[in-house]
């Protein structure tokens, strides 16, 4: 073991950029405890008092007062909190030196509101059966970005609760109803936590090499209600949604079905969890019908960037949501050092003739993917140490990458993704990342378009 701790550390360089993050001193403060009563390692990653508090609709109170009355039970302060990031971005793309505005190719240093994250957070006990939580987003215009409405009571005294999130989102997908297992079924909860990048790069990089449900790119725009049964053995969620969020939102029939089973058990002193996931149906999409993950597809287009999940001019068309995932975890110690252990596998289909596209697969083949994450507290509660490795199809012709005729290939997309972290106290993290991917995906083009190696280095707080 320790060979292997020594071999990471000696290649290990760089970091990821700020997530959306779930550890928030908004509830530290409602229930008078640490951060680390509900985080595994470090947040935002889950362990079960945290997964017990997200079940319950964010209600728990502790230390702090409540204002009760006839049918009425607040906390005595309306609870916020701040994300802030900051950091260092560097790959091997095509550098930008024909303006002012550079990419990751030149490398640079962004800050809170320029480039990294700059959040406010908004939330709490609504009553004693449900619970809010909003994200408002502070750099450029300043907007709602994400919020849910957790409303589940306890069946009796069951331990069973049971209810409806109304929720919506411009980035996280129909997971972000609710989710609580460390695999990336929400981009939020993985070992890098990384949602997006600095400076102007794809964003996915090493979410992507850790998750494979964020592969296939499930963490889109999305609003609608997800129904939820819960208990201390898993979840059943069914949700039905649009593929719209708070910055486009339109009404819609809430055509697209998401369906999220996972089971919790212990198997030898783990704590481990199975899950499976299903996106169907069709609905808005914010996209406007622009290919997700689009590869460039000839040295003429090197320079361009990929398409992203912005909304282009024309609004929003119906596109489907088809795909489905499979997750596990096991998280413990080995001797006396947290571990956690995680996998992940997606596949998307593509659209059939005639049929609306799919939003997680704009390619001519299968996409899907297999992700194996571990990370391991070298010194608990302070260092930790992760990798993980992917193996994917992109979905892809290889002939057409390279601008030429279909083949039947379809073209692989691997990655191999080192981290760590210094826990400079609960609620403020240092971490380096690096991430090296490979295949027939990384034509000359795509790696000058985008880069195949990336570094980052950041540091995020909260408070």
């Amino acid at each position: 073991m320790k060979k292997i701790v020594l071999s990471l550390a000696g290649v290990m360089a760089a970091v990821a950029f700020a997530p959306e993050a779930s550890a928030l001193p908004v509830f530290a403060r409602q229930t008078g405890m640490a951060c680390s009563a509900c985080h595994f390692q470090h947040f935002p990653l889950l362990n079960s008092f945290g997964r017990a508090f997200k079940s319950a609709g964010f209600t728990m109170v502790g230390a702090q007062g409540k204002i009760e009355g006839d049918r009425l039970s607040i906390p005595d302060t309306l609870n916020m909190a701040f994300l802030g990031s900051m950091g260092y971005v560097k790959s091997n793309q095509t550098a930008d030196n024909t303006g002012v505005s550079k990419n990751p190719g030149n490398g640079g240093v962004y800050l809170p509101g320029i480039a990294g994250e700059a959040s406010l957070f908004v939330g709490g006990r609504v009553s004693d059966f449900a619970g809010f939580l909003s994200e408002i987003t502070l750099s450029g215009a300043a907007a709602i970005d994400s919020g849910k409405l957790a409303i589940l009571p306890e069946i009796g005294s069951s331990g069973i609760h049971a209810g409806a999130i109304p929720f919506a989102t411009n980035g996280q997908g129909a997971s972000y109803g609710f989710e609580y297992l460390n695999t990336g079924a929400n981009a939020v909860h993985s070992i890098t936590n990384t949602v997006g990048n600095a400076l102007g790069g794809t964003g996915d990089e090493f979410i992507n090499a850790v998750s494979a449900q964020q592969y296939i790119h499930t963490a889109t725009a999305a609003d609608g209600v997800a129904a939820v049964v819960n208990s201390d053995m898993g979840f059943i969620n069914v949700t039905k949604y649009n593929q719209t969020g708070m910055a486009t939102g339109q009404q819609g029939s809430l055509g697209s079905t998401y369906v999220r089973v996972a089971g919790l058990f212990d198997l030898a002193g783990w704590d481990s969890a199975l899950g499976f996931q299903s996106w169907s149906g069709s609905s808005l999409n914010d996209n406007g019908g622009v290919g997700l993950n689009a590869p460039i597809l000839n040295a003429n287009t090197a320079t361009a960037a990929l398409a992203t999940s912005a909304p282009v001019a024309g609004g929003a068309v119906m596109m489907q949501s088809k795909a489905w995932a499979i997750d596990g975890q096991m998280q413990g110690t080995l001797g006396e050092m947290p571990t956690g252990f995680y996998f992940s596998y997606a596949n998307a289909a593509v659209a059939g003739a005639n049929e609306a596209p799919n939003a997680f697969n704009q390619g001519q083949m299968t996409r899907s993917s297999f992700n194996v994450d571990a990370e391991i507290g070298v010194v608990p509660e302070v260092v930790t140490l992760g990798a993980a490795i992917r193996r994917a199809k992109s979905g892809y012709d290889s002939g057409i990458l390279n601008g030429g005729a279909a083949t039947g290939n379809n073209a692989s997309d691997n990655a191999f993704f080192l981290t760590a972290t210094y826990k400079f106290a609960q609620n403020m993290l240092g971490r380096l990342s690096y991430v090296k991917q490979s295949g027939d995906y990384w034509t000359a083009a795509n790696s000058g378009a985008t880069g195949d190696t990336t570094y980052a280095a950041n540091l995020y707080f909260l408070f």
